[in-house]
This record gives structure tokens, sequence and C-alpha cells, in this order.
């Protein structure tokens, strides 16, 4: 079980440290997604992992002839966790959650968010603003890049009422008007 209050690590490593596809494939989502570095990709494909494994246990109890009523709920919790992050769509099952890609995960993160609806200029700057404490969800600061932002929450993503950059003459507000036309 572990002490509980020591971190863990939350990643696993690549089983071939110098496969090049992997690593280029890598090298373009932490470009493309303006993360810190490839530990950040690791860790969104080790929840991607979990997810699976779930998925096809599911998939083994029904094989299996288990409990009707034990797959049902496992599946609905699945699903509705998926559905609920915003991963999933309505009207998903079990062959959905098999083929969810890292990007769809990625795309969950505060960081994204707060670059795809407009709030930074690139993905870094969406970063930066997270990290010194310029963004809020639902009128509380957030300053981690890598939460996870659920379907409920990604609507109330604004600038945090003590940052400077609520005022619509801030300079990087108007930076970012002009690169949003």
């Amino acid at each position: 079980m572990g002490y509980p209050g020591k971190n863990h690590k939350q990643y696993q490593t690549p089983k071939r440290p110098f496969e090049l596809s992997r690593i280029e494939e890598e090298t373009r989502l932490v470009i493309e997604y303006g993360l810190r570095n490839k530990r950040e990709v690791w860790i969104a494909k080790g929840a991607l992992r979990r997810y699976r494994k779930a998925a096809r246990e599911i998939i083994a109890l029904q094989s299996g002839g288990a409990v009707q009523e034990l797959i049902e709920r496992k599946k609905s919790e699945l699903i509705g966790h998926l559905q609920r992050v915003g991963i999933l769509g309505e009207n998903a099952g079990i062959d959905d959650v098999l083929s969810v890609r890292v990007e769809q995960q990625l795309d969950r993160r505060l960081q994204s968010q707060v670059y795809r609806h407009g709030f930074a200029r690139s993905p870094k700057q969406a970063r930066q603003f997270i990290t010194h404490g310029h963004i809020a969800i639902n009128g509380r600061r957030v300053t981690i890049p890598g939460y996870t932002v659920s379907a409920a929450e990604q609507e109330q993503i604004s600038y945090a009422g003590s940052s400077p950059l609520v005022s619509d003459i801030h300079g990087e507000r108007q930076r970012i008007a002009k690169v949003g036309r």
C-alpha cells in the first residue's frame, strides 16, 4: 500500500526508451499541447491505460457469464465517468472506451481548454496564465495546468477576479483579441 504522505509516480516510462516513432509522436504532442515535458504525456497515457483495462475487465465479465447486474453497474460507472469528464459523448459504449485516443485526454486539461476558449494566444501562454493564478473555474482560482476540466466546468472558465487580465484595456487582452480575429 505504501506510506500515504509520500508522493508516488503517476506514470510509467516507456518499455522501449529509444523507439523513434514513439519519440516523434510524444514530441509532437508536447509541442502541440504546450506541455512541460514528456512525463505529462505519459501521465495521460496511464489514465487511458486504466480506462481500457476497466473496459477489458467488463468485456471479460460479459463473456465469463457473470451476474448481469454487476456488469451493468460497472459499465455505467465507467462510461458515466468518461461522459462527465467529457471524453465520451452521449450513447457511448464499451467499444468507444477502447478507441479513446491520448489527444482526447490531453484536450480535457485546463491548459488546453484555456487556449481553446481564447483566453491565451498559445498553449504555453495558457500554462503561464494558469500557474501565475490568472485563471479561475467557477470563481475559484486553479493553478494546476494538468487539472482535468469536466464537461460541466468547461463553460465556467474565466479570468480570476483579482487578476489584472480581467480588465479589457489590459495590453495582453488586446493582443489576444487581435489574434482571435
